[in-house]
């Protein structure tokens, strides 16, 4: 039984492609690369239910952005970064009501770094449902954006998905984005990929801690997830390396989460970058200087 574990579709497609043999198609599931603002960006469809079964994942469609300038600051990789997320994200919206309220949420927890990824996000979002509700005559033109940092449970009591489904009964937002750190089978993805997914998220899953799931199906509209690899699995890596799928055989390894050493530098970057892409995509007629004035 295969232990390597991902997050990202594209990774599972690399997998399946590796047991299956580089010749063998790969039923149910559609694939292709393009260019956005100079950045490599990896489509997976997952069609049917042979997919599902090949990769391991709901059916839907799986953006990845690889984000390789960002730790060597490439001129205006920032700038391209962001609004390479926010193109494709625009796309995945394409389906709702173009002034419909959408609801942010960060999920994880802020006093582990690599599972900040979230929080961190949150406060790069232009929240505007308030000034749009008070103030129409000088914000209408503004799509209604909210936002939360949903805790964790073991710092609340609380499901972070009941957090967010508590809010959506309140609010009715049109969409959930929601936001959350992964694990990736490659050193090379970790803090270099963004993932944008329309299938939803279930927190900590990155870590093997699943927990109430944020999809269509429980929040009752769609929900768009947006992960960033921070941490590969220790008995993911040791199988790479040591070519064994025997846990063990992986010893003590099998327990351990890998993550870069300059990780609160990594995720303070992604974090800045992903909600800045976020916010232009809810609102399209910013850029970034106008959300560096606004957020700062």
């Amino acid at each position: 039984m295969p232990i390597r574990r991902t997050d990202l579709a594209i990774e599972a497609q690399e997998l399946w492609r590796e047991s299956a043999g580089e010749l063998t198609a790969l039923p149910g599931v559609k694939a292709g690369n393009s260019l956005r603002e100079g950045i490599p960006v990896d489509t997976v469809q997952v069609l049917d239910q042979e997919g599902e079964r090949a990769l391991g994942k709901p059916a839907g469609n799986y953006v990845t952005l690889t984000l390789e300038g960002v730790a060597s600051r490439e001129e205006d990789i920032f700038g391209r970064a962001a609004r390479g997320i926010a193109g494709e994200l625009s796309a995945l919206l394409a389906g709702t009501a173009p002034q419909g309220l959408v609801l942010v949420a960060g999920l994880g927890n802020r006093a582990i770094t690599p599972d900040a990824v979230g929080p961190k996000v949150h406060e790069h979002i232009l929240v505007t449902r308030h000034l749009v509700a008070q103030m129409p005559e000088h914000f209408g033109a503004l799509r209604p954006v909210a936002s939360l940092a949903a805790e964790v449970l073991g710092n609340t009591g609380v499901e972070s998905g009941e957090v967010v489904r508590a809010v959506c009964d309140k609010i009715h937002p049109a969409c959930v984005i929601a936001v959350d750190a992964l694990a990736s089978r490659s050193l090379k993805r970790l803090c270099r990929t963004v993932q944008l997914t329309d299938t939803g998220i279930t927190p900590g899953s990155g870590v093997g801690n699943h927990r109430l799931g944020l999809t269509q199906e429980s929040l009752g509209v769609p929900v768009i997830a947006v992960g960033v690899p921070t941490v590969v699995d220790g008995a993911t890596l040791a199988a790479d390396l040591l070519g064994s799928e025997n846990p063990h055989d992986l010893g003590a390894g099998k327990e351990l989460l890998v993550t870069p050493k300059d990780i609160d530098s990594q995720v303070a970057d992604l974090a800045k970058i992903i909600g800045y892409g976020i916010s232009m995509a809810l609102q399209p007629g910013m850029g970034m200087e106008e959300l560096e004035l606004l957020l700062s």
